[in-house]
């Protein structure tokens, strides 16, 4: 698989969510970022978050 970057409105259409909701997956580590003038999330780590929390109920998590 390529990996790549992604700005976190790209990952937020990734995701088919809003930004402010990237943003609490970054704030609570369930998604890992680079910080190069603003978050930056590789493709892998998108790969890796959908396969971990497959059929999970992340709802807690974004309160």
């Amino acid at each position: 698989m390529e990996d790549y970057l992604l700005t976190v409105a790209e990952v937020a259409k990734r995701l088919c969510t809003d930004k402010n909701t990237v943003y609490k997956l970054i704030k609570s580590g369930e998604l890992k970022t680079l910080k190069l003038k603003s978050y930056k999330v590789r493709n892998l780590e998108i790969q890796r978050f959908l396969a971990e929390n497959e059929g999970k109920d992340l709802n807690e998590i974004i309160k």
